[in-house]
This record gives C-alpha cells, sequence and structure tokens, in this order.
C-alpha cells in the first residue's frame, strides 16, 4: 500500500513538472480521480519531497507547477511504456503514416537516450520480451496519405496563423489553385485537412493537395470552432445533411452493440426483449450504410428513413455487380 501511495505521489508531481500554466487542486482531483481533500493532501506530500514546487495566483483560484521539471531519476520510463510506444509506431508505419511513426521512433530514441544506463540494462531483457510477445494484426483498408512536406506546410500554417495556397486534384475543378484558412488536420482511413475558403469548414483530402505553400495573408480560425465538435458531427469523415439515427441491435447483436461505439455521442438503451436500441445525431449516411453492412441482420435501421433508402440502394448496387456484372449507380 505505501508503495502503491508513493506511485501516485509520483504520478502528481510528474503532472506538475510537466505543464507550463499549472494545474488547480480541482484539475489535480480531476485528473487523479479523487475528492479535492485528498488532492490537497496530495499537494502537500509532494510539496515536502519537492520543494520547488511553485504557486501561482490565478484569481479566483491558484495554480501550481514544478518549473524546473523532475530530476531523470523519477522519469525512467517502464518497458510497458516503452513496448506501447514503439507499438504505436509501427501501427502508424502499418497504415503508412510515416511522418507520426518517424516522430515517435525519434521520441522513443530521446527517451532511452535520457535513461540512465543502468536502468536501460534493467529495462531491456523486458522491453525485448514484450516485443516479441506482442503484435498489430494488419488490418484490410486503405493507405492513408502522409506526405511529411504536405503536413509541414499545414502544420507551419496552423502556428503562424496564415493561409495556404495549394492546387488541388479533387473536386469539380480539379487543378484549381485554392487558397484556404487552415482549421486543423482529421486522421484516420484517409487524411484530411479542414480548412475554409470563404463558405465555411470543408475537407480537403491531403492526397490531393499539389505545390502547397504557406503565404503571407492572416489566416486564423474562428474562437468558436472545435474541431473534435466538428468531427463528431460525421459518423466517419463526409459531412452532409445531418439526421437523427435510431438502429436496433437484435438480441443476437446485443452484446456486441453494448461494446461497440457507433458515435461520440451515442446513447445505448437495453429493452426488456433483449435488444439494444442505439441512437445519436449525425451526417455521411452514405458511411453509415457501409458500416451497417458488417453487422448483417444484427441491425436494424429505425431512423432516418432516408438511411434504409441508401440501404437498400447499395444493396440492389452490389446484387447487380456479382449477378449482371452491371453497376448503376443512382447517384
Amino acid at each position: 500500500m505505501r508503495h502503491e501511495k508513493a506511485g501516485r505521489l509520483l504520478e502528481l508531481a510528474r503532472m506538475l513538472a510537466g505543464t507550463a500554466e499549472g494545474l488547480t487542486l480541482d484539475e489535480m482531483a480531476q485528473r487523479l480521480s479523487v475528492g479535492r481533500r485528498t488532492a490537497e493532501r496530495m499537494r502537500d506530500a509532494v510539496r515536502d519531497v519537492f520543494p520547488q514546487l511553485e504557486e501561482v495566483d490565478d484569481p479566483p483560484t491558484r495554480r501550481f507547477r514544478i518549473p524546473a521539471g523532475l530530476d531523470g531519476l523519477f522519469q525512467a520510463p517502464t518497458a510497458e511504456e516503452l513496448a506501447a510506444m514503439a507499438a504505436a509506431a509501427e501501427l502508424f508505419a502499418q497504415q503508412w503514416a510515416g511522418a507520426r511513426a518517424g516522430a515517435l521512433k525519434s521520441l522513443e530514441q530521446k527517451v532511452l537516450s535520457a535513461t540512465r544506463a543502468a536502468a536501460r540494462r534493467k529495462l531491456a531483457p523486458d522491453l525485448e520480451a514484450l516485443l516479441q510477445a506482442e503484435t498489430i494484426a494488419v488490418q484490410a483498408g486503405p493507405r492513408p496519405f502522409e506526405d511529411n512536406h504536405v503536413l509541414a506546410a499545414v502544420r507551419e500554417a496552423l502556428l503562424s496563423l496564415r493561409t495556404l495556397r495549394f492546387r488541388y486534384e479533387g473536386g469539380a475543378t480539379p487543378g484549381r489553385v485554392r487558397e484556404v484558412t487552415p482549421f486543423g488536420v482529421l486522421f484516420g482511413r484517409s487524411n484530411y485537412l479542414v480548412a475554409d475558403e470563404g463558405q465555411g469548414p470543408r475537407n480537403w483530402r491531403l492526397d490531393r493537395i499539389r505545390e502547397v505553400e504557406v503565404t503571407d495573408r492572416a489566416g486564423s480560425r474562428p474562437e468558436s470552432f472545435s474541431l473534435q465538435d466538428y468531427a463528431d458531427e460525421s459518423f466517419g469523415i463526409f459531412h452532409d445533411d445531418t439526421e437523427d439515427v435510431v438502429l436496433r441491435a437484435t438480441p443476437a447483436g446485443a452484446e456486441d452493440a453494448l461494446r461497440w461505439r457507433f458515435h461520440a455521442n451515442q446513447s445505448v438503451e437495453p429493452q426488456a426483449d433483449g435488444s439494444v436500441t442505439v441512437r445519436f445525431r449525425a451526417s455521411g449516411m452514405l458511411e453509415l450504410a457501409w458500416h451497417l453492412f458488417t453487422w448483417g441482420d444484427k441491425i436494424e435501421v429505425l431512423e432516418p428513413p432516408v438511411l434504409k433508402e441508401i440501404l437498400a440502394r447499395e444493396i440492389e448496387v452490389a446484387r447487380q455487380a456479382h449477378t449482371s456484372g452491371t453497376v448503376a449507380r443512382g447517384f
């Protein structure tokens, strides 16, 4: 028990050393999942061990931080942490996300180089065993485009609050030069730049961006815009009309549905007959229809009617493609 308490205090010390602005008592309590009074006692205990703990006035409250960071003695990584980092880098590499894979591998080298030699020797056997015992199953899907030059330009524009100019090989007029205000990047099965050309935010595929450059013109996203909220509006990537979706998972699919995340803002309601009702509001009905095919007869669409229509249409397209060999899409 004493070791557990020491570990929790060290965890708090790392939090306080890893923040520039500091943490309030309420923020400490939230991150540690403890009450405010417990957070107070833990802060006092950390101050006893780290007298450099600094108090910063931030009316109507106060913030606390360890401004100079912690000595490397307290920062040695565990084999599990290093294995998780290596696995994340490998997953990015398998997804052709070379820029992020390279960044994680670089971070791994920095962590190891900052770790004392004795600690590295102690970690090596366990780390090697974990790396050989754990791997990532490769799943079918598109290879997301991730080009260092494009990502570097996007990030530079975001940080410097300037616009981006590029030739876009997509949309209704391929090859047209665009100038946009970047709002952020959506990483997923395909990677998209979220940017405004004057009509509000829209998605631009990174693999269709050519000759990108950062301009000298100011371009900052509205303070009210949230990239996470924007992403949550859609089931997948595509943004179109937003619909109220109601799905019924049959008793045979109820257990899987209870563990499944269809949408960030979903509600899940078990029913008396053993089925499960899932509700959420989103756009991207075509992507949702494609996903629902994977559930077979375990999911029934209750709302909206347009989703039922899309499912029926896609079934007919698939039927034609596998019988007559003729594909006739109605959109």
